[in-house]
């Protein structure tokens, strides 16, 4: 569904759902200014059309015990599709990776990485990452301080 075929009430229900994904579909109705079945039915729709891709709940990392986050940015030896593909299924298992990106550039990748301590992402660093499928070369920096965490995208001029 290209991005304008969302009316200002498909939009409104992004948006919420967006700030609050335990909303309940009443509360929804209510601040979208429906009723709850064509609510739901509107919910359902963007969800069958792939807008939604899921619920989960914000987990505060420190509270969880992950106090480093790093960005590693992964140059590879070759860039051909097949050695693409293998590094993204080895990133694709290791837990302590949250996010990888594929990159134009001189970086082919970037990965957001978690861990307990600066010991354990070291471990991690030259155990699991360094020595992944067709990795050249590796340059990570640590995150100092966290200004903007938003999850999602903007909707309707957020």
């Amino acid at each position: 569904m290209p991005h304008n075929a969302f009316d200002l009430i498909d939009q409104k229900i992004l948006s919420e759902l967006q700030k609050d994904g335990r909303i309940t579909n009443v509360e929804l109705a209510s601040r979208v200014g429906l009723t709850a079945p064509p609510c739901l039915r509107r919910v359902r729709t963007l969800e069958e059309d792939g807008v939604i891709e899921g619920y989960h709940a914000q987990l505060n990392s420190m509270r969880m015990g992950y106090t480093i986050t790093v960005f590693a940015m992964v140059s590879l030896k070759s860039q051909a599709e097949s050695d693409l593909r293998e590094f993204e299924e080895h990133v694709a298992k290791l837990a302590p990776v949250r996010e990888c990106h594929m990159l134009n550039g001189e970086i082919d990748f970037i990965l957001k990485i978690v861990a307990r301590d600066l010991q354990e992402f070291q471990e991690f660093l030259t155990t699991s990452l360094t020595t992944a499928p067709h990795v050249a070369g590796v340059k990570t920096s640590l995150t100092i301080r966290t200004s903007k965490n938003k999850p999602g995208v903007p909707v309707g001029g957020e």
